[in-house]
């Protein structure tokens, strides 16, 4: 059944996948009330548990290129071309008038789809390198927003505008902590993007036990992939899968433990939480570490390779800066000054136009 017509325009958000394409798209549609929004997803990913009942969720099943051409590339171009096609029915059906998307693979049919039907496309991208398919797609879109400068740059001809990358709505004010953390102790956090790090995890907890006799706790989210989660007992330590109020806990902390997602670092800079930053090895064309170098360079951020990074040497810097509150505090300023915090509205603002 068709929609009736309304006065209000209508858009299909395209994110997919992690909390890095989900989290951006979920605060600009917070800014977007005044539109009528519906979710392009793949079926067993984040966007299920994310978006729940706030938008109607249509599913298609497409997935990313190998590094390595072979037979199963045949099958990833058979899907991308079935989800195209299921992509432009569904745009045509629900009379849509664009489409916004995060970037990632869920981001090509989309993209392909609206430009077969000659309607805008705005694309969000969060990284400091920008990710295959932006490379790729990046011709086909309206406008390119991106989180950083560096990937405008990289982008060259290609028509780009720096917003920053957008952040929950909880992030844009102040929560109390409901932990049971006592007000003047030092807090740790560590955490390790929307699918945890067990590696982190693991040299965190070796070096906690000397941070415990500095008086310091640590809340430490370790994901729901970690099979050691539970090895780690002691009254100052905190072990959640995940943690829903996220903005109170960064808001809170003197010193947080991260990986170098554009989400998370985002969050940081708004939270003005300073930080040792390890990146993911292996995420595509080392994007996180090239995300996490503005910050060391800033002043924001400490940046660690997790192939350099000894227990040994963890335990001592974090010690270093509890007992530098100078040093921590200029962190935090250094933290403030790299934060966007009007970036979803910049964004929302953008799409409205481009819809117009």
């Amino acid at each position: 059944m068709e929609p009736p017509h309304s006065a209000s325009k209508r858009l299909l958000i395209a994110a997919s996948g992690t909390g890095g394409h989900i989290f951006p798209a979920l605060a600009t549609a917070e800014c977007l009330s005044d539109l009528e929004l519906e979710w392009l997803g793949v079926s067993d990913r984040l966007e299920q548990q994310l978006v729940g009942d706030r938008y109607p969720l249509h599913l298609v099943n497409v997935e990313g290129f190998q590094s390595r051409p072979g037979l199963a590339t045949l099958r990833v171009i058979y899907r991308l071309i079935k989800a195209t096609l299921d992509c432009r029915r569904l745009l045509k059906r629900g009379r849509f008038d664009g489409v916004f998307t995060t970037g990632g693979y869920i981001a090509a049919p989309a993209i392909l789809a609206a430009r077969s039907l000659q309607l805008p496309v705005i694309l969000h991208e969060s990284n400091a390198i920008p990710g295959k398919v932006t490379k790729w797609f990046a011709r086909w879109c309206d406008v390119v927003a991106v989180g950083f400068p560096e990937a405008e740059r990289r982008l060259g001809k290609h028509p780009t505008i720096c917003v920053g990358t957008p952040v929950r709505s909880s992030f844009r004010e102040s929560h109390h902590l409901d932990l049971p953390i006592p007000p003047d102790v030092p807090l740790i956090v560590v955490m390790g993007g929307s699918q945890g790090a067990v590696a982190v995890n693991h040299l965190v907890r070796q070096c906690a036990p000397a941070w415990f006799e500095l008086g310091a706790w640590v809340v430490h989210l370790t994901g729901e992939n970690d099979p050691d989660a539970g090895s780690l007992q002691h009254p100052q330590y905190l072990a959640l899968p995940f943690y829903d109020q996220v903005a109170a806990l960064l808001q809170r902390a003197n010193l947080a433990i991260s990986r170098a997602g554009s989400g998370s670092l985002t969050e940081l800079a708004i939270a003005q939480t300073p930080a040792i930053l390890i990146p993911f090895p292996y995420a595509a064309e080392d994007h996180q570490f090239y995300n996490a170098v503005g910050f060391m360079e800033a002043g924001a951020a400490r940046l660690f390779r997790q192939e350099h990074l000894s227990p040994k040497l963890l335990q001592t810097e974090v010690e270093t800066l509890l007992k530098d509150p100078e040093q921590l505090q200029h962190m935090t300023t250094a933290m403030a000054h790299l934060a966007i915090p009007k970036s979803a509205e910049r964004l929302a603002e953008l799409i409205r136009e481009k819809l117009n």
